[in-house]
């Protein structure tokens, strides 16, 4: 049996890119703060220009999802409904942890381990979710989230000096890093979707030639 595209299949792709835009963008926004001031605000807008550029391209799906057939896809029915909760349950519990990770960090006295931290439990995340949607990419990315703020402990200084400007180094490479892993993250997601769409169109055009 021939699976349709459906609306469902198409907003479920927007909203990984638009997902993949923001968080990238609040990353980039964590590491430029790292750079205390060096490079600003020219490094935030640019920042801020490409998230947005990323959510046009998740509204454009959605947009384009209007013209879809409602069908059935996977995120739809009791299968949809389990979906759910097992992201709502995985979503709260990637919050609970970054909570007691800062939490502890500050009682221990070491916060600037806190974006170390919050990277490799926001990497571990999409292992579940790569599952759960059973999308490929995020096995990768998630993976990716976890190797940043490792190898940035194991072979990156603290804070690094630059032109005798001085910056958190923790913050500026894990937050740009991450920042560039989700928005590209974001970018496959959305060329899914626009395969999706030309999918749907050789599927029409087949339809009318039968």
């Amino acid at each position: 049996m021939v699976h349709t595209v459906s609306k469902g299949d198409l907003r479920g792709t927007a909203s990984g890119v638009l997902f993949m835009a923001f968080f990238g963008t609040l990353w980039a926004y964590t590491g430029v703060m790292g750079l205390q001031g060096w490079g600003s605000p020219w490094l935030l807008t640019v920042a801020i220009a490409i998230g947005m550029l990323l959510a046009v391209g998740g509204f454009s799906l959605i947009s384009a999802s209007r013209d879809f057939p409602q069908g059935t896809s996977i995120r739809s029915g009791s299968d949809g409904r389990k979906m759910r909760v097992w992201f709502n349950t995985i979503f709260a519990a990637e919050g609970i942890a970054i909570g007691i990770a800062i939490g502890v960090c500050n009682a221990v006295g070491h916060p600037e381990y806190i974006p170390i931290i919050i990277a490799l439990i926001v990497g571990l995340h999409f292992l579940p979710l790569a599952r759960l949607f059973r999308v490929r990419i995020y096995y990768y990315t998630g993976i990716l989230l976890c190797v940043v703020p490792v190898v940035t402990w194991l072979i990156v200084p603290e804070t690094l000096s630059l032109s005798g400007h001085q910056l958190n180094a923790y913050m500026t490479v894990v937050g740009l890093g991450s920042a560039l892993i989700l928005w590209v993250t974001s970018i496959a997601i959305w060329m899914t979707g626009r395969r999706l769409i030309g999918l749907a169109s050789d599927q029409v055009t087949n339809d009318l030639t039968l």
